[in-house]
């Protein structure tokens, strides 16, 4: 199913998932969908496996705690997710040098916490490689990037937008 992508979030400078200028990190780009899923699109390299040409697992984890707790902000867009807890299932291997699809989204918000769910997709968005739930408590980004601000948080433009995702995926709400 196609769907069409509302914005763009930021990137910042050193994040190692999302960070632009960290030479060892994912560099991914996450997006807001109208089904109110955040997905990135990214990729390992070999700076990032366990195994011969599998990405390790502490990546994995970290790449889905990213992306749920950032689909908080579709709805609270000062607002992200701090992780209280996150339980990752590993179902497949996830490849190094394919492109592989992050899902993440809330099955539950109330007061200053909220839960999400995520998948790690093959890059034909068909197969589950990885999935998590977890527990985040609501944080104002202000107060997590505080002095950091500018420069280091950004909005970069795609040299080519991104206007929809197709995704092979059927989405659940707790």
């Amino acid at each position: 199913m196609k769907y069409k992508v509302l914005r763009k979030q930021f990137n910042s400078d050193e994040c190692f998932i999302c960070g632009v200028k960290n030479k060892s990190g994912l560099n991914a780009k996450f997006y807001e969908l109208e089904n109110k899923v955040v997905v990135a699109e990214t990729k390992g390299y070999n700076d990032h496996q366990s195994y011969p040409n599998r990405m390790h697992g502490g990546i994995i984890s970290a790449l889905l705690d990213e992306t749920i707790g950032r689909a908080i902000s579709i709805d609270e867009p000062e607002t992200w997710g701090v992780t209280i807890k996150l339980e990752i299932t590993y179902r497949k291997p996830v490849p190094l040098d394919d492109k592989i699809i992050v899902c993440g989204w809330i099955t539950k918000n109330k007061g200053q916490t909220f839960k999400g769910e995520g998948v790690v997709l093959d890059k034909d968005s068909k197969t589950v490689l990885a999935e998590a739930t977890g527990t985040f408590f609501k944080q104002n980004i202000d107060n997590i990037i505080g002095d950091h601000f500018m420069p280091g948080w950004q909005y970069i433009e795609d040299h080519k937008p991104v206007l929809e995702i197709e995704l092979d995926y059927e989405f659940t709400r707790g």
